[in-house]
């Protein structure tokens, strides 16, 4: 052993572990920082959103209806919005629900006589509570389909929680054009 390894052997041996670990650590927290969605836990967390919004009247079979209007995409040719507030578990949020309404002679006066028939999806942001995603304003993205199960992307990853964050497509990614509006595209209700 060198005199040199002997002064400094025990000083670079933890540095290079304290920058391993300390690498390690980081690439940890950019992989959860950066998960876009869909762990159990958002799973489960959407199928709890849509018996709320079940309850609520906002989704589902006995849903009420509003005004459809002409969409575009991602969402449909054909679209309603709702603006309202569920109880998920002890909390109460806001939650946009957007039904996207096309195929074949999709119009405004077809989804009114046959909603339906037209529904391809439910679109749904929820305002979660404090803390659950700070950085773009604790929302919650999911997509269902008509049925209320749960949406998938062509890659077949269901849709439910910090949607595609960080990616350059997705909810958020869409969504960070009007982020000063609090993520949400028109007026505020």
């Amino acid at each position: 052993m060198s005199k040199y390894h002997k002064l400094f052997g025990a000083g670079i041996t933890a540095a290079a572990a304290g920058i391993i670990a300390i690498g390690l650590t980081a690439g940890v927290a950019q992989s959860q920082m950066m998960k876009p969605c869909c762990d159990e836990e958002n799973i489960n967390y959407s199928k709890d959103l849509w018996a709320a919004m079940t309850k609520a009247g906002l989704a589902g079979s006995g849903a009420r209806a509003d005004t459809p209007y002409k969409g575009q995409a991602p969402h449909g040719a054909i679209l309603e919005t709702i603006t309202s507030e569920v109880k998920v578990g002890k909390h109460t949020g806001k939650v946009i629900v957007k039904r996207n309404f096309g195929g074949e002679g999709v119009s405004v006066d077809s989804v009114k006589g046959d909603r339906a028939k037209y529904l391809k999806a439910v679109t749904v942001m929820f305002k979660r509570d404090t803390g659950y995603d700070k950085d773009n304003n604790d929302w919650f993205w999911v997509k269902y389909n008509p049925d209320g199960t749960l949406a998938t992307n062509p890659k077949g990853m269901p849709l439910a929680g910090r949607v595609m964050k960080g990616a350059d497509k997705g909810c958020i990614a869409c969504h960070l054009a009007v982020k000063d509006n609090d993520y949400i595209y028109g007026k505020q209700s």
